[in-house]
């Protein structure tokens, strides 16, 4: 396994148990499966520059979002942001491949700069006619609040291969790490705030 996304599961292992979700992790790490070799070559046909740490990511658990595995569909925070402690959920393979052109089709006139008062980053393209997005995660509230993508098409000032954070109310677009890796290096870093005995009643 990637190193970095093998010291982030043992972190986030660490996390659960010291927040009374021992159970909750062991019945998780039970039931998950790897994603398939089919879909993850297909992700990378679709996004070539993908990191291995996302790889890696899918190769131990292919998504927590409603995911049904065998005949047991769960719902499982692995992930989070710098929004301060709130959880998201790893999306499938299979999800992230579907939903390719999703930020084309939902944000393309953000993008653009068409709205007064939406912030968004000078690290990101303002062309919609370049938006290359891999979307590979969503918040707790089904994504309705906030969305994680990787960014292939970054402006002059940005990075190949950037974390966005999407947060609505009020709508705003923010780099948030120069890479998939940094992105959960700094989720290690902030010790995992994500995780806290008040969602493990979610």
């Amino acid at each position: 396994m990637n190193a970095i996304v093998e010291k982030y599961i043992n972190g986030l292992k660490n996390a659960y148990f010291e927040n009374n979700g021992r159970e909750d992790w062991e019945h998780f790490e039970k039931v998950i499966q790897r994603a398939e070799k089919e879909n993850i070559s297909k992700l990378k046909q679709i996004y070539p520059e993908t990191s291995n740490a996302l790889i890696a990511l899918l190769g131990y658990v292919d998504g927590t979002y409603w995911r049904k595995y065998a005949e047991e569909e769960i719902t499982f925070f692995i992930l989070g942001s710098d929004v301060y402690k709130y959880p998201y959920y790893l999306l499938s393979s299979k999800e992230i491949i579907e939903n390719r052109n999703q930020a084309t089709e939902y944000y393309a006139d953000y993008i653009e700069r068409k709205y007064d008062g939406v912030q968004i980053d000078d690290k990101i393209t303002n062309r919609a006619d370049t938006i290359n997005w891999l979307h590979f995660s969503d918040c707790m509230n089904n994504g309705g609040t906030s969305q994680l993508f990787v960014d292939f098409s970054p402006s002059e000032k940005g990075k190949i291969g950037q974390v966005v954070r999407f947060l609505h109310d009020p709508d705003e677009f923010k780099v948030i790490a120069d890479s998939f890796e940094d992105y959960l290096k700094n989720l290690m870093d902030s010790e995992y705030d994500f995780i806290n005995e008040d969602i493990m009643e979610y």
